[in-house]
């Protein structure tokens, strides 16, 4: 009679060990700012560790270390940041305005992105761009808390869904 297995056994391919590695090398390195060899050393082999016992978990996967995301960030990130940077100025106006026009409002997003990492990263942009919150997420929408109406006429034009459906489209379906 065959043994059937415990666990799936499945082998992730070598780039995203590499990856996962090289990630946390980095990560490590400009937390901790040492540059003695000795405490290099230790980094190097805490983060071997560290992917070694990923590999063994089974969590080092195109999902868990999307490659061509990662690289795709090189480019959303910096829209991101003046979009951010645009809103606290709107927020920080609305604010300071006499009349306070503040005008709190739910109302649904439709989303284009494919998988739970897309989504992902879709709600976490609304909700660090100011005056917006993202509450619930959806396969196909998201609850959205805006702060005043230009806040939400800013999300429903798309073009942060399409930002982050272009971003995640490098790595394909989930």
């Amino acid at each position: 009679m065959p043994e059937t297995p415990v666990r799936g056994r499945r082998k992730p391919q070598p780039a995203h060990v590499l990856a996962t590695f090289a990630w946390l090398a980095l990560v490590w390195w400009l937390w901790s700012g040492h540059t003695e060899p000795m405490i290099i050393g230790f980094g190097v082999a805490s983060c071997l560790l560290v992917v070694w016992l990923s590999v063994r978990m089974e969590v080092v996967d195109d999902e868990g270390e999307p490659i061509s995301v990662a690289l795709g960030l090189l480019g959303y990130v910096p829209w991101l940041l003046l979009e951010i940077a645009k809103a606290n100025i709107h927020v920080a106006g609305v604010i300071w305005s006499p009349r306070l026009p503040i005008r709190r409002r739910l109302f649904s997003v439709p989303t284009s992105q494919a998988s739970e990492l897309g989504n992902a990263i879709y709600a976490n942009s609304i909700t660090l761009t100011p005056g917006t919150v993202a509450l619930d997420v959806r396969r196909d929408t998201i609850l959205v808390h805006a702060l005043t109406q230009d806040s939400q006429e800013g999300l429903e034009t798309g073009e942060m869904d399409r930002r982050v459906t272009k971003l995640e489209r490098g790595w394909g379906e989930a």
